[in-house]
C-alpha cells in the first residue's frame, strides 16, 4: 500500500486529496535549522513514530508506529547530551522537553525524521508534526495543524511517508 506524503509551504499542510490550515516555526523555515532558532526545517523528512495521549483520545488509526504517551515521556534537547534529539523517560537531568503537556499541543504527535540519523548535536530536536494552537501561533520549530485533522491525516500515513518543509 502506498501512504501519503505531505507538504508544508506557506501555512498550509496538503496532501494528495487535502489540506489544511498549519504553522510553522515562529522564524519560518530555515535551510540552517540549529537548535533554539524557533524555525522549521527545510527540506524532505520520512515521517516515523506516532504518540498519542490516552486520557485525551483514542488511539488514532494509522499504519505508523504508535504509542500512547506517559505522564514520563520527554525529549533531550540538550546538544551536549549523548541522548540529545532522542525519546527518554524521567527522571532526565538533561535539558530536555516534556510530552505530556497541559496544554493540548502534543495530544498527538508525528516525529519528524529531521536530524535522526546520524543525530549532529546542535542542528536541532523534537521536529514534530503536532496539534496546533487555537490561533495557530508559530511553533517552536514543528509543524502543527488542527487536533481533528491530524488524526484524520493519521489514517493516511504509514511507513514510507514523508513531509516536504517549504517556505
Amino acid at each position: 500500500m502506498t501512504y501519503a506524503d505531505l507538504t508544508y509551504r506557506g501555512g498550509t499542510l496538503s496532501w494528495p486529496g487535502g489540506a489544511a490550515r498549519a504553522a510553522c516555526g515562529k522564524a519560518g523555515v530555515s535551510a540552517d535549522k540549529h537548535e533554539g532558532d524557533h524555525a522549521s526545517p527545510a527540506g524532505r523528512f520520512a515521517l516515523g513514530s506516532a504518540f498519542y495521549r490516552p486520557d485525551r483520545l483514542a488511539a488514532p488509526a494509522t499504519a505508523l508506529p504508535l504509542a500512547a504517551l506517559t505522564p514520563d515521556d520527554c525529549w533531550v534537547d540538550d546538544p551536549a547530551d549523548p541522548r540529545y534529539n532522542t525519546l527518554v523517560v524521567l527522571p532526565c537531568p538533561a535539558s530536555h522537553e516534556t510530552l505530556w503537556r497541559d496544554d493540548g499541543l502534543y495530544d498527538v504527535i508525528v516525529v519528524i525524521g529531521y536530524n535522526t540519523d546520524p543525530v549532529v548535536p546542535g542542528k536541532g530536536s523534537a521536529i514534530f508534526l503536532h496539534c496546533a494552537a487555537p490561533d495557530f501561533a508559530g511553533t517552536e520549530g514543528c509543524i502543527a495543524v488542527a487536533c481533528e485533522a491530524l488524526v484524520a491525516l493519521l489514517g493516511l500515513l504509514g511507513p514510507g511517508s514523508t513531509i516536504t518543509i517549504a517556505p
